[in-house]
Order: C-alpha cells, then structure tokens, then sequence
C-alpha cells in the first residue's frame, strides 16, 4: 500500500515524540513492502509564530493531501498566561477539527500488567479494564455561539440530531466489535440538548439489538471510572463531557504517556497522542514518545492493516517487560531510557521481528 502522511510535529515535546512516531511508521513500512510519502506541516504556537496562524491554510492543504494525519501536540504556556491573547495555539487543534469534519475521537483506555502498580488506583480496580471513550468533537460549547465582556460572558451547547446520529453510529459500530455494551453519557436532568442526546439515543438504540445501551450522567459516570472502570466497554458521549472524561480515564494506565487517540470524520483522519505538549520538558528527551507510536497502531488498524498494528503494540509491550521506559513509569532502580532510545529501542524490535 502506498502512504501519503502529513505530520504535525506542533509544539513543547511534539516535535520529539513525533520523531519516534515516524520512524516507527517507517520501519513497519519496510517491512510490510508498503511505500510512504511525508509532507511536515507547522500548527499551534509554532505556527503563530512563523505566520501568525496556528492552523495555516497550506497546513490545512497538506491534510488534504494525506491519507492520513500524525499529530502531536499543541500549547505553550506563553499564551496559557495571557488572557488577553486573540490567537492560541488550541484554536488550530479546533481548526483542524473543524475543517476536516473530525467529529469522532477515539480514545481507548487499557491498562498493562507490568504498570498496574503505576495507577492511582488500586490494582485489583484497573487490573483488566478495556474500554473505549468516543467523543464528539466539533459541536457542543467549544463550537457554539460565544460571547465575553468584562461583566457577563456565555458559551452555547448546541447539538442538531444528525450531529448526534453521527456519532452514535459510530459508537454501535464499535460496540458491535466489543463486548456489545453501549453507554451514554449525558445530563439530561438538566441540560435541555443533553435531553435530546437520550431521546435520540433511545430511538436508535432497537436498531442495534445486539448492544446492551444504558445511559449515565456525566457526574455519575466520573465516578464509577474511579469505581469500577472494568463495568464499561464502549462510552460516548458530547464534545465537553468527553473531553473531561477522557482526561480522567487517561491516567487510569497509570501515565498519559501510554495513550493514543484516532479522530475521523468527513475528510482525513487524525492520529495522536491524548496528551498534551508537555512545555516544561521540551529539548530534555524524557517524553515518553509511546502513545505516539501506539497512535501510529491505530493509523495501520484504520486502513484495516491489522498484523502491522499488532507488531507495533508487542513492540511496545516487549519494551515495557524489558524495562525499556522513560522515567515517570521506569522502575526503581532501572535504566535511564530517553525518548530517542525508547523510539531506537522498538524500532530495532520490529525490524528483528
């Protein structure tokens, strides 16, 4: 198969995961006989600062051009500072959303065995959890109509019924490959779109007989992940409850190091780690450049290339029994393992495979 990939290298470790994930993408290439083309692109604080743009229309151009995208990171705290900045770097990542009709994140949430100690939570809690959170990403208040003075501002959580349909159908249709359980999280004791979120919902859901579909509020939901992750399989839910909520399933694995993400909609999907840019630890290669590669997992999956999806995720797991780790979930007392080694380190994995 041929490739065209753009990469979004983006911000603060970006540009260093990002190195990993392409060389992993290009050692499974060779390997598999597949060809494959890189166009880099700049986003976020990076591109304000070239051209004052963090979504610049040749980057957009770029993404068109792909079959798919490798993202990174966006965000720098010099406009994280600045109430008063009319360009951030986050509004690249909604640009790129956007335009690219990116209405569906995916985000799984695993644990691994040899890290089970590395959760906040107990070990006979996460020990076995296996689920996937899948967000709507271009309605709801980060899209709505906005308004902000110094005495009143508002933000408005708009959703239309095909927008929610859309993203339902992609929920059953992973539901359906799972364990067929479906839940919906909303609030629609209070909030008057999240009541059409469940009416909708509950008119789709005979058409799926096969899924179990419950539905849970938002709050409740946040606690029985800390409870008892293992009871979901599938979660869906809209654009600002999703966002909080994968967040918080993320460090379930015990780092948000480890997670990747897919993004899909109308145009080219998007594939990138759940993490942020990680400022603070920009040009000192202790980012754990995993949840990028594992990202690249998800890209070949997508274009349903399975064996090489699954020899980058026994890479990763061969490298994490081997204590192959960078620092923040490395054992006491085992090797000190940078960004480049640990990217070095699986690449070298796949090619001996």
């Amino acid at each position: 198969m041929d490739f065209k990939i753009a990469v979004l290298p983006g911000d603060g470790i970006g540009p260093e995961i990002s190195r990993q994930g392409v060389d992993v993408m290009s050692a499974i290439c060779e390997k598999f006989g597949h060809n494959v083309e890189y166009k880099y692109a700049i986003c976020g604080a990076d591109g304000i600062d070239k051209v004052g743009d963090p979504f610049p229309e040749e980057t957009y151009e770029t993404c068109l051009w792909a079959d798919a995208v490798l993202f990174s990171a966006v965000g720098d705290p010099k406009f994280d500072n600045n109430p008063n900045a009319k360009v951030r770097p986050e509004q690249g990542l909604l640009a790129m959303r956007k335009k690219l009709g990116l209405f569906a994140n995916i985000r799984p949430v695993e644990t691994f065995q040899c890290l089970i100690h590395k959760s906040p939570l107990r070990a006979e809690l996460v020990e076995g959890a296996d689920f996937i959170c899948i967000r709507e990403l271009t309605g709801g208040m980060y899209f709505g109509e906005k308004y902000e003075d110094n005495d009143r501002a508002y933000d408005t959580n708009a959703y239309t019924r095909p927008e929610i349909e859309r993203i339902l159908r992609v929920a059953y249709d992973y539901a359906l490959r799972r364990r067929k359980h479906l839940t919906v999280v909303d609030k629609a004791n209070v909030l008057a779109s999240s009541r059409l979120w469940r009416k909708v919902a509950q008119e789709m859901a005979p058409e799926y007989p096969d899924v179990i579909t419950d539905f849970m509020y938002v709050d409740n939901a946040a606690m029985r992940m800390i409870q008892e992750p293992r009871f979901f399989d599938v979660m869906v839910t809209e654009n600002t409850f999703g966002d909080i909520l994968t967040d918080e399933g993320s460090v379930i694995s015990g780092s948000m190091g480890l997670l990747p993400s897919a993004s899909t909609g109308e145009k080219t999907p998007v594939f990138e780690p759940i993490h942020g840019s990680w400022p603070q630890a920009k040009g000192l290669n202790i980012a754990n450049p995993l949840a990028q590669i594992l990202s690249v997992a998800m890209l070949f999956e997508y274009f349903n290339l399975t064996e090489e999806g699954a020899l980058i995720r026994k890479a990763v797991n061969a490298s994490l029994d081997a204590n192959v780790r960078t620092p923040e979930i490395q054992v006491e007392g085992g090797a000190k393992y940078g960004t480049d080694a640990v990217g070095a380190w699986i690449v070298d994995y796949i090619k001996n495979a």
